[in-house]
């Protein structure tokens, strides 16, 4: 059975990681949205693939019978904002590993804050320097709800305060 302290893999590597094409391709995903490894990377894709998956068998179901699950993962997409409300389980398989990566809180805070890099919104994350509400969340990997976005905040003390306070010995 396992142990249960031990969690349980939640991402699934590629067959082959040597080919050139692959390497090249995840390495310019890795330094665009600023992860920290390959393994970040493989976890979204197994998300995406775990998407994909369920509205592939949803599919495949009677019209009838697939209503209620289909309604059911359309909404919780759609509060992660990886869909639209009219969108429909096309438009789920169309689905890229880009559109779950945006959704991360480092990603996020990037764009809304103007930073120069992905790094420098993940080190603001991971020191404590962002809230939701009135919650300190320091993942940079968490997926921020659609009605969570606009709580965003980030705590930035001013570098020429600290400089001042510093004394010159």
């Amino acid at each position: 059975m396992g142990d249960p302290r031990k969690s349980k893999k939640v991402y699934n590597r590629p067959r082959s990681i040597w080919t050139s094409d692959q390497i090249s391709s995840e390495l310019y995903i890795v330094g665009s949205y600023g992860l920290r490894n390959k393994r970040e990377l493989w976890k979204a894709q197994t998300e995406i693939a775990r998407i994909r998956n369920q509205a592939r068998a949803l599919l495949a179901l009677a019209t009838d019978v697939r209503h209620d699950k289909e309604t059911q993962l359309l909404n919780y997409l759609s509060r992660l904002g990886l869909v639209t409300n009219e969108s429909t389980l096309d438009d789920v398989l169309n689905l890229k590993i880009e559109d779950i990566l945006e959704r991360r809180l480092q990603t996020i805070v990037m764009k809304k804050s103007n930073l120069k890099s992905p790094y420098q919104a993940r080190q603001l994350v991971v020191h404590g320097h962002v809230s939701i509400g009135n919650r300190k969340v320091n993942l940079p990997g968490y997926l921020v709800k659609r009605e969570e976005e606009s709580q965003i905040l980030t705590h930035l003390i001013p570098t020429s305060e600290n400089s001042e306070s510093i004394p010159n010995n």
